[in-house]
C-alpha cells in the first residue's frame, strides 16, 4: 500500500516524523510536505510563482508552498504511482469545528479527496504534544481496519484527545460543532513604529453538546468526522428562489 504523508506544520514537525515512523512498516511512505509552518492556509494553492522540491536529510521532499500544493504537486506529477491513501498531520493542536474552514491540515487531505484518493486528516487536541504516539497509534489502527474492510473513496477528519493510548476511552463519529465569535485582533507596533496587527485566538466552543467532535474529546473519545465539500445550502434553495421571484421591474 502506497500513502502519501503531508501537513500544514512543516516537514520537521515532530507529529510527522512519529506518524510516519508508525506507519513505515505497514506500507510505502512518501512524505511530501511544507517547507515552513502553513498553519491556517486553508485550501490554497500557489498559482503567482513556481514552486520547488527539495528533499531534507531523514528523506522527507519538502515544498515552498502550501499543505495544497503539496498534495496537488505529488499527485498530479511528482509521484511516479498514485498513493492509495492521503494522510495529515499529525497536527500539533486541534482542528474541530469552525476550524476546518481555515485548517492547512484538513485541506492537505481535501485535496487528495479531490483528486479521487481517500484521505485523513490527523490532529493531536493540545498544543502541549505529549502524546503524538497516541495518534499514530489511532492512524495505525483506522489504516489497518481501513485494509481489512476498505470505505472506498473517503474524508474523515481525526481529532485525539493528548492522552495515553491506555487512557483513550474509544473512538466516536461526530458532527463538527461550532465556535463562539474569535477574539479581535491584536493592534501593536513595530520596532521601527509600525502598526501591525495579530489575528486573534479562535473563540470558544459554542455548539459542544452530544455529538459533536468537541464532546468526545472532552469525553476522552477519539472523535472521527466524515467531512464533505459540496457547500451547497440546499435548504435555502427554495426560499432564495422565492426572494428573486419577488424582484420587481424585471421581466420574468
Amino acid at each position: 500500500m502506497r500513502i502519501l504523508l503531508s501537513n500544514d506544520d512543516g516537514y520537521f514537525a515532530p507529529g510527522l516524523e512519529r506518524l510516519a515512523a508508525e506507519l513505515a512498516p505497514l506500507a510505502d511512505i512518501t512524505v511530501v510536505a511544507p517547507e515552513r509552518d502553513r498553519s491556517g492556509a486553508s485550501n490554497s494553492l500557489t498559482l503567482d510563482r513556481p514552486l520547488t522540491v527539495r528533499r531534507a536529510a531523514n528523506g522527507f521532499l519538502f515544498v515552498n508552498g502550501t499543505p495544497t500544493d503539496c498534495v496537488h504537486l505529488a499527485v498530479t506529477g511528482l509521484l511516479d504511482e498514485l498513493p492509495d491513501m492521503v494522510i495529515s498531520g499529525i497536527n500539533f493542536g486541534a482542528n474541530m469545528g469552525d476550524d476546518t474552514i481555515y485548517s492547512g491540515t484538513v485541506a492537505a487531505a481535501t485535496e487528495g479527496y479531490l483528486l479521487g484518493i481517500p484521505s485523513l486528516a490527523v490532529s493531536l487536541t493540545s498544543k502541549v504534544g505529549r502524546h503524538f504516539a497516541t495518534a499514530a497509534a489511532v492512524v495505525a489502527e483506522l489504516l489497518q481496519h481501513h485494509r481489512e474492510r476498505p470505505l472506498d473513496k473517503w474524508l474523515l477528519n481525526v481529532n485525539v484527545p493528548d492522552l495515553a493510548l491506555a487512557d483513550i476511552r474509544g473512538y466516536r463519529v461526530t458532527r463538527l460543532g461550532r465556535r463562539h465569535k474569535a477574539e479581535s485582533v491584536i493592534k501593536t507596533e513595530t520596532p521601527r513604529g509600525e502598526i501591525c496587527y495579530w489575528v486573534g485566538a479562535a473563540g470558544p466552543a459554542a455548539d459542544a453538546g452530544e455529538g459533536t467532535d468537541f464532546h468526545a474529546i472532552e469525553s476522552g473519545l477519539v472523535s472521527i468526522t466524515p467531512l464533505q465539500i459540496d457547500l451547497t445550502h440546499r435548504s435555502e434553495m427554495a426560499r432564495v428562489a422565492a426572494w428573486m421571484d419577488q424582484r420587481v421591474g424585471v421581466n420574468q
